[in-house]
């Protein structure tokens, strides 16, 4: 009976292990971590592009500014000699400034147009990058919310294979639960293994025609342990 319980433990572990194994490696996480490679390229692009772009957008800002105050300048002298009743010398003065005020004008709007024509190429590679990365981010949100979800059920899974672990294990006698116990410590996964075609199944070592022949004439209630991973080795 001991011996079943043991073989239902060792059973046990292996699945625990199975199921963290697969928790650790989902392929939705693996999708997710690659993506998330991508994504950060991307930004790492999109910034380089941003810092390209940021002073030929601040030089177009500034020369629309500059145009805009000149217009507005322009603008408000036109209305005042169109209604002045002042001097010829006042008007002339006005009419002069004017035209200078135009000229500056031609200016501004000569270097806002020449930013705009740096800028639109690099405005557009900005939307480039911000449109490749979309179906990403999209993507990356629905495998964010897929490895929670499955993460979260594993999660359930192994704390309920683990109470029935632990039940296994208190039904263990102290002996034979202190020398499993004790192989577990030095090996993980599990304190026990199957006996293969003459091999242990934890750690994949042939027995010796010596060793295995002492396996397979055992005493009925009675294990040895691998001599190699120290495994208690089950009939």
């Amino acid at each position: 009976e001991q011996i079943e319980v043991l073989s239902a433990l060792h059973d046990a572990d292996h699945w625990i292990e199975r199921v963290l194994a697969q928790r650790e490696h989902l392929p939705e996480a693996s999708e997710l971590s690659e993506l998330e490679d991508q994504l950060r390229a991307l930004l790492q692009e999109l910034q380089r592009a941003e810092t390209d772009a940021a002073p030929v957008r601040s030089a177009y800002r500034a020369a629309q500014e500059e145009a805009a105050k000149h217009a507005g300048r322009a603008a408000a002298l036109t209305v005042a000699l169109t209604a002045s009743t002042g001097s010829p010398r006042d008007l002339s003065a006005m009419q002069h400034e004017l035209e200078r005020v135009r000229e500056r004008v031609a200016t501004a709007e000569d270097e806002e147009l020449t930013h705009l024509i740096e800028l639109e190429p690099l405005e557009e590679i900005l939307a480039s990058i911000k449109a490749r990365a979309q179906p990403g981010a999209a993507r990356r949100s629905a495998l964010q919310e897929s490895v929670a979800q499955l993460r979260a059920t594993l999660n359930e899974e192994v704390a309920a294979l683990r109470t029935s672990r632990g039940d296994l294990e208190g039904a263990l006698e102290p002996p034979w639960r202190q020398r499993y116990a004790a192989a577990l410590a030095r090996v993980g996964t599990s304190g026990a293994a199957l006996v293969e075609s003459g091999r242990c199944e934890g750690c994949r070592i042939a027995l010796s025609p010596l060793d295995y022949d002492r396996f397979r004439r055992l005493e009925p209630g009675t294990l040895m342990d691998c001599p190699e991973c120290t495994r208690m080795l089950l009939p």
